[in-house]
């Protein structure tokens, strides 16, 4: 069974064509290290909740809007080999500077338990 990565962080609305250029840029260097399919999802339908929500989770401001990603990886190893590999890809310092704040993102790897 597959392994997934998952990342929620809030994206400045102003910046979302740079978040996507960005997404796709990383996207294909994370390809070339094993990852088999990169989702991103511009938040459409987000509600703030009281006690949790993905806009609390993220520290939502005024005009960001929250994105969710997955990342869909054949097994735990080679996401782990993947990501020590990426790390040292000369391109993924060529791109920069992220077009949303880092220091908010939650993110984790699950393993699949069903899968239909």
């Amino acid at each position: 069974m597959t392994y997934v990565e998952a990342a929620v962080c809030a994206v400045p609305n102003a910046n979302k064509q740079d978040y996507q250029n960005f997404a796709r840029q990383t996207g294909a260097i994370f390809k070339d290290h094993g990852l088999l399919t990169l989702i991103e999802c511009w938040g459409e339908d987000v509600p703030e909740g009281d006690l949790t929500s993905f806009p609390l989770a993220v520290k939502l401001q005024d005009g960001e809007t929250v994105v969710l990603s997955w990342m869909v990886w054949p097994d735990k190893a080679t996401r782990d080999e993947g990501w020590r590999t990426i790390m040292e890809d000369p391109r993924m310092e060529a791109l920069g500077e992220m077009p949303f704040d880092g220091k908010r993102m939650i993110f984790g790897g699950f393993e699949p338990i069903v899968e239909l």
